[in-house]
């Protein structure tokens, strides 16, 4: 597995193993999410994808609870998100749904994060969604005092245009080294609207969330899942594989962040690694994807 360098003391693995829909699992015993992580381990994807409100904030505490009873976080790269609030029982008292990038809501939420997983500090934290009421000043502050208190290794984004990445690394004196966006065979805009040129104009990592568009692409009938089908059996794996593949060949370095409960399909996640994506294939899936060839 190859491993993508982030900062002088972290890498990712180039696979990300996302916990999105943990909750949602007929199993969520401790035994099962170790079981889950072990898989990962055995392919060489050490790195784990979080948010506070994943699970409607209660996933970072399943993690946890199989955390605390293995040796499992020091074999890993844990990463988190936060600035979502939710009206529910761990915000009772807001009253909308709306984004909270204060230097007091950050912290707290890290510090929250750190107690249910039962580890000291985060390899990465997130600003999960681009918030429109940000003071950019505020939350710099926030994140580097962060980094300098040793709670997290390293800062990120997820979801944010260029402008609004721009923006707040202004007021940083650290580094922004992710910016996680939708990319897939079913949501390409990244790859003409500017968001990855600028991540790879400024060789920043981008991950991609749903990069097998929610399922979609492995449920769907039409010329992209008929392409995927005929370069899985060219190449022995399948189509999630291939679909990866096609992220995995960009020169950006998209790191895919693949959410799944089925362990089976866990233990399958690397063989993505074995498709060799050439260029006109890539294309070929990318046309089939845009609905014409290109101009």
């Amino acid at each position: 597995m190859d491993r993508v360098t982030l900062t002088e003391d972290l890498s990712f693995s180039r696979i990300v193993y996302g916990m999105w829909r943990l909750d949602e699992a007929d199993d969520t015993s401790p035994a099962h999410i170790q079981a889950k992580i072990e898989a990962c381990l055995e392919q060489g994807i050490t790195t784990i994808d979080q948010a506070d409100i994943y699970g409607l904030y209660k996933s970072e505490e399943l993690l946890g609870t199989a955390l605390k009873s293995s040796s499992l976080r020091d074999k890993i790269e844990l990463i988190s998100k936060t600035d979502i609030v939710v009206p529910c029982d761990a915000f009772p008292n807001a009253r909308v749904k709306h984004y909270d990038t204060s230097a007091e809501h950050i912290t707290s939420q890290v510090e929250r994060s750190l107690k249910l997983m039962h580890t000291d500090h985060l390899d990465l934290l997130l600003i999960h969604r681009q918030d429109p009421f940000m003071d950019h000043h505020e939350t710099g502050r926030a994140l580097d005092a962060l980094v300098e208190a040793g709670k997290v290794r390293a800062v990120g984004v997820s979801n944010f245009r260029p402008w609004d990445f721009s923006l707040l690394q202004s007021a940083m004196e650290n580094d922004l080294v992710v910016n996680q966006i939708e990319i897939s065979l079913s949501c390409f805009d990244a790859f003409t609207n500017g968001d990855l040129a600028f991540l790879q104009e400024n060789e920043i990592a981008p991950m991609a969330w749903s990069p097998l568009g929610g399922g979609g692409l492995m449920t769907g009938e039409g010329d992209v899942q008929a392409i995927l089908s005929r370069v899985a059996h060219e190449t022995g794996t399948d189509a999630a594989a291939v679909a990866t593949a096609w992220l995995l060949a960009h020169p950006s370095g998209i790191l895919p962040v693949m959410g799944t409960n089925n362990i089976n399909r866990i233990k399958a996640l690397g063989d993505a690694l074995k498709v060799d994506m050439d260029r006109e294939t890539w294309f070929e899936l990318y046309s089939a994807a845009v609905g014409h060839e290109v101009p």
